[in-house]
């Protein structure tokens, strides 16, 4: 859910706190932070395997609620890129996309024609979401995060999927996306950061150091990966 920090668009951490019980030990994602994120500003998250950098999308997002502090949010976020797991598998991929434009106030058709056309499901789009394999379920979670305009599309890692030709479309209607929004994207490729984002931020050991460049910041962090 989406609430009002004064009138600009952005993504605000009040003093979040958020850790797991891990076989008997406590294990810290984040610790009290307080980050502003602006419009305007994408930003590449960097961070070891299992530092919890794709945690902390799902508490961007809203999946996750923190343990302590609040996540206050102006502007519409989409879910994680790609990701497939909030379908329901009994319904249909058009009765998935029509449930999604609802809760997005979207035009239903609209999308449901956007997504037709993008995913090239065919006859499958009629058929339960239980019947997909993988790579069609990304095609719908692609083509139905593509067709609505969000303010901020979170990314956790980028995955192609398809031919050649479907992995251009994806690629060339992402980057059309971000010339009007901006993306927060996981990715353990400094390549990638430095192509989509502006700003940088390295989570580790449950603290996030945060730069206003990106390209200081993929420095400290390979730095940190070769010591």
């Amino acid at each position: 859910m989406s609430e009002t920090v004064g009138s600009i668009t952005m993504i605000q951490f009040r003093n979040v706190t958020k850790f797991y019980q891990l076989k008997g030990e406590k294990r810290t994602i984040v610790s009290n932070l307080s980050l502003t994120l602006e419009k305007g500003h994408s930003l590449g998250l960097l961070g070891r395997n299992g530092a919890g950098k794709s945690t902390l999308l799902k508490l961007i997002s809203g999946s996750l609620a923190p343990d302590r502090g609040e996540i206050l949010r102006k502007g519409r976020i989409s879910w994680p890129l790609g990701f497939a797991g909030g379908f329901h598998p009994a319904l249909t991929g058009i009765q998935n996309t029509r449930f999604v434009a609802r809760i997005y106030g979207v035009d239903t058709d609209e999308l449901v024609a956007y997504v037709e056309e993008f995913a090239e499901l065919g006859p499958f789009l009629k058929m339960p979401v239980n019947t997909y394999s993988s790579g069609m379920k990304a095609r719908l979670a692609f083509g139905v995060s593509m067709g609505i305009a969000f303010d901020y599309y979170l990314v956790d890692e980028i995955t192609a999927v398809g031919d050649v030709e479907f992995k251009r479309k994806c690629q060339k209607v992402f980057e059309n996306r971000l010339s009007g929004s901006d993306v927060i994207m996981v990715s353990h490729t400094p390549e990638t950061i430095r192509k989509f984002c502006s700003v940088a931020a390295i989570l580790e050991k449950g603290e996030v150091r945060y730069f206003d460049d990106v390209n200081e910041g993929i420095k400290v962090y390979e730095r940190m990966m070769a010591g």
